[in-house]
């Protein structure tokens, strides 16, 4: 990528300003906001209430980088309203007061202008220091805009929250990065009169290995700029080790196909009940910024594909692991996701629900549908026992070990297989049980 026309009489630090690159590239408009579309998208609810300026109090909640600090600004701006901004890791009550009582006389005397209070880290604060903010919201004298990394139901007072409108806000995609990424390269506000070169495999580093937080790419991008000397030409070209060093990170080789074989890799090792190989696979697809909420999807899969009913407790603890993984996020989400594979890959395997399924699904798709029984059919509308329907069922509880003869498929068909490992060991043993309850049950009505 080659942007903007270089003066090569231009020292590279020239009129760049003390501000960190993510201050100064604020976004001025919804055009230059990168990402969460979901909530600030055209037609969506909070798109609507701030270009309406209808809206009284806002929580925004997400990991951090994910531009909560530029939408409460960009809604002060598109607003025209006064914006304060407080950090609760420092702020004290005294400092909210004082910003109300401002907020008060601002909206008297200058004709109604109202104050966005911008609230960071509001988490930090406890609950006697938010209680203090209610009035003041519930009254309109602030707008308060509360930020937070933090789940606000747990974290936030419940009647500051129910005064409140919640957006969560999501992780930055690859793309949302690289576009980020292409607005500093050619924003003048970033490096004036500079010409600024990325190449495609630097970009795709910083895009994976950013982790969706905006933050961590400008400032590692600001720190690329003012070290690296113009080339003959004028151009600053960013390398690859340079992206690198800038997050003191190493680049891993992690294309289409390095997304693909190492995927394979990590699920073919758990299925071979190498937790060692897993584990391996899992930490390099970490270090190249694939996403983990992809990883534990797979490894909900797996609990169930390749190891189903021989450890029914696969499935609960990955599961777990997912909602654990999409709630806490990197870098500990990386211990879950260690947990949820050598659990998978040290538990007994069995594919045969799996496998039940498939062939279950070949024969409804190619053979003849089969009709449900006149004697399992729903028998508690009006009019069914006219039709026969439930006729002749036997109700199973009231039969000896809880096992009625009786045809429930009027084919012949055996589609679940237990193996001899695991829990499957004694569902096998269990269904073999049962059969010979239903073949005394036929000797004893021939006799």
């Amino acid at each position: 990528m080659l942007f903007t026309d270089y003066d090569r009489d231009t020292p590279p630090k020239a009129g760049v300003s003390d501000q960190p690159l993510a201050a100064r590239l604020r976004p001025r408009s919804f055009e230059e906001y990168a990402g969460q579309q979901h909530i600030i998208g055209p037609g969506k609810l909070l798109r609507r209430a701030i270009e309406s300026d209808r809206f009284t109090s806002i929580i925004l909640y997400g990991p951090p980088g994910t531009g909560k600090t530029s939408l409460a600004e960009l809604i002060a701006k598109l607003t025209t309203s006064h914006f304060e901004r407080l950090s609760a890791v420092a702020a004290t009550v005294a400092d909210v007061r004082q910003c109300i009582k401002d907020a008060v006389a601002r909206k008297r005397l200058h004709d109604g202008r109202k104050t966005i209070l911008f609230l960071d880290e509001i988490h930090r604060f406890n609950r006697a220091q938010q209680d203090v903010l209610l009035p003041d919201v519930e009254n309109g004298n602030i707008r308060l805009i509360g930020a937070t990394t933090e789940n606000p139901f747990f974290h936030i007072v419940g009647p500051l929250v129910s005064r409140s409108q919640l957006f969560q806000l999501q992780a930055l995609t690859a793309d949302d990065i690289r576009t980020i990424l292409q607005h500093a390269c050619q924003d003048e506000r970033a490096f004036p009169n500079l010409t600024i070169d990325v190449p495609t495999e630097a970009e795709a580093f910083w895009a994976q290995s950013c982790e969706g937080d905006a933050r961590r790419l400008l400032t590692a991008f600001e720190v690329a700029v003012l070290t690296t000397r113009p080339a003959a030409d004028g151009t600053i070209r960013i390398d690859l080790k340079t992206s690198e060093e800038s997050l003191q990170k190493k680049a891993v080789t992690y294309g289409d196909d390095g997304h693909y074989d190492t995927i394979s890799a990590f699920i073919k090792s758990m299925r071979g009940s190498d937790p060692d190989a897993a584990v391996y696979w899992l930490a390099k697809m970490l270090q190249a910024g694939e996403d983990i909420r992809f990883i534990a999807r797979r490894i909900v899969i797996f609990a169930s594909e390749d190891i189903g009913n021989a450890d029914p407790r696969a499935l609960t603890l990955a599961v777990s692991a997912m909602q654990a993984v999409n709630m806490i996020g990197m870098p500990e989400a990386r211990i879950i996701l260690s947990q949820a594979t050598t659990y998978c890959a040290t538990a007994p395997k069995s594919n045969a629900a799996y496998k039940a399924i498939v062939a279950a699904i070949r024969d409804v798709r190619d053979d003849r549908v089969q009709p449900v029984p006149v004697h399992l059919r729903d028998a508690h509308y009006q009019g069914a026992k006219r039709l026969g329907h439930g006729e002749g069922y036997k109700y199973p509880h009231d039969e000896p070990q809880a096992a009625a003869d009786q045809v429930y498929l009027q084919i012949p068909a055996r589609y679940y297989e237990p193996v001899d490992m695991g829990y499957e060991q004694r569902i096998r043993e269990r269904m073999e049980y049962w059969e010979s309850l239903r073949k005394k049950g036929k000797t004893d009505s021939v006799d």
